[in-house]
This record gives C-alpha cells, structure tokens and sequence, in this order.
C-alpha cells in the first residue's frame, strides 16, 4: 500500500495549483483504501506478484476518488471521513473539474499498462458506475422502489468497482476463467455486502466515528435497503411518516424515523442480506489457494459484518 500512495503521490503532479490542491485533499483525507487494498490482496491469494498491480491499484483509487468529488456535488453533501467536502470547501466547479482530472489521470494510466482487457474492464466499470449514479438519481424520493431496484443501483454504483478490481488481478496474471470469475464473484459481493452496511450506519452509526451527517440519505430522498424493510414491515402510520419524508427530503421526524426502522426489524433485515453477500464472498474466497492472502480476504468478508464505521 506504501507503493501504492508513491504511485499516487508521483501521478497527481500537474502544474494546475488547485488541481493539486483539491486532489490531495480529498486523496489524504484517509479513507479505507478498500478497493485498491482488494486487488493487491487478490493478486497475493492467486500467488501473483506483476509489478503493475501498484500502478492499477492507483488508477482504482483515482476513479473511486472522482466518484466521490462528483457525489457529493449531486448529494450537496457538506461532510465526508469527519471534514468538509471538497465541494464544501472548494466549490462546486472545482470539485466536479478535478474529479474530470483523476478520471482523465485514470485512463492516461490504463494507456500506459498497455492492456486491451484492462482497459475494457475498467472502461466498462467506470460506464457502469456513471449509469448507477443516474438510475440512483431517477429514484430519489421515490417511496415506490423495492430491493430489486435498490441492488440494480448498489451493484452498479458500489459493487462494479470493487468487482473490476478484484478481477484486475487475475487478469494481470492471465489466470483462468474460473479464476477470474471467483475473484470477480469475491470483489460484487463485497461490494454489495458493504454499501448495504454503508446503509444501515446512515440510521444506526455516530456522526463522529462515521465522520459523515446521519440522515443524509433521508434528506436526500434516497431509498435504501433499511428504509424498504420498514416500509414493508412498519404499520399504517409508520410508512405514511416514512414516505412523506422520503417523497419531501424531510429529516424534520429523522428521530421517530429511526426508532420505526430499528422497531420494525429493518436494520436486523438490512444486515441479514448483508450476511447472505459477506457468504457468497467467503464461499469464493474458500476456493482460491490457501495462503496468508486469502486468509485476509476471508477476514475482510467475515469483519464487514461488524463495521461500524
């Protein structure tokens, strides 16, 4: 990972000051580094060691973080890992232009790996996202979505990238097909399993150790996984409250809000589907060779289930 933030590091010279400036921001302001964490892990579980895993682990993190710049313009968010938002901070314009950057950055990095699969893969990820983040947006403040629609946007938005990145790996390797569709398989249900616990923090979570306002996603009219248990579980009078929040953006009873989902089951339900991805994850970690890697991919799937932030 200490090469992955130096390819980083050396990738985001540009002689733009705000480019930078903006860029670091949002790049140092911690995070998780999953996705790129995921495919050095993958490439380690399938005994893989091509020096360009660093560098594709970096274009990863450079589209994750262009992502984030553009969400949070469209979600008007104002804080993120316990800090202003860029957009907050910098405005509008220079978020969504330096999330252009990373992008453009991204596929300059692709170009020089010179591999037509990794380029479709990451192209084809990057497209999947964009559509994800548009069909997220179609549904806002619609009470009517179910869990079917909810996954269609999570596995674009969410899951894709993890998925291309544990698939990366595999590529790089030329391993097999059913090597490439396990570590594929590892990479969407991870992905899923932690955007639906992303969703149960947003009713469930602190606001200081999640480092983002709770009830955000009620505010911005999104429909998530705990929402769509309550209103399936929750009386007549608990979804009517449900729904006008959600149809107006409307965190004014956020606290009432809260204590149906959490009476109703919904963040019980919420986290069982959750279990179910974390499962599916583990069954295709199972099948990967036995080594300290896939060890921490088994341990990554297994301690999702106990984030809490």
């Amino acid at each position: 990972m200490q090469r992955v933030d130096d390819v980083i590091s050396d990738r985001l010279t540009t002689e733009v000051p705000l480019v930078k400036e903006v860029a670091q921001y949002i790049i140092s302001a911690g995070g998780k580094r999953l996705r790129p964490a995921l495919l050095l892990l993958v490439s380690g579980a399938i005994n893989s060691h091509d020096p360009r895993r660093h560098a594709l682990a970096a274009v990863v993190e450079f589209i994750h973080t262009a992502t984030l710049l553009h969400d949070d313009v469209v979600d008007e968010s104002t804080l993120r890992r316990g800090r202003e938002t860029a957009n907050e901070r910098f405005g509008n314009a220079a978020s969504v232009l330096v999330g252009d950057f990373l992008y453009s950055r991204a596929f300059q990095m692709m170009v020089d790996i010179n591999d037509m699969r990794v380029m479709q893969i990451l192209s084809d990820a990057t497209n999947v996202i964009a559509e994800g983040e548009v069909l997220q947006l179609m549904n806002m403040h619609d009470a009517t979505i179910d869990e079917a629609a909810y996954l269609r946007v999570i596995r674009s938005k969410t899951a894709k990238l993890f998925e291309a990145s544990a698939r990366l790996a595999p590529i790089l390797a030329g391993a097999d097909s059913r090597t490439e569709a396990l570590c594929a398989q590892y990479g969407q249900a991870l992905g899923t399993a932690f955007q639906v616990v992303d969703d149960v923090l947003d009713y469930e979570g602190n606001a200081n150790v999640l480092g983002k306002n709770l009830g955000d996603d009620l505010r911005e009219g999104k429909v998530t996984l705990p929402i769509i248990c309550a209103l399936r579980a929750g009386s007549k009078a608990q979804t009517a409250l449900i729904r006008e929040a959600i149809e107006q953006g409307n965190v004014e009873h956020l606290e009432a809000i809260r204590d149906i989902i959490v009476q109703t089951g919904a963040l019980d339900a919420a986290r069982v589907s959750a279990h179910n991805e974390a499962l599916r994850a583990i069954d295709a970690a199972k099948q990967l060779p036995v080594n300290d890697y896939s060890s921490a991919l088994l341990q990554l799937a297994a301690g999702l289930l106990e984030r809490r932030s």
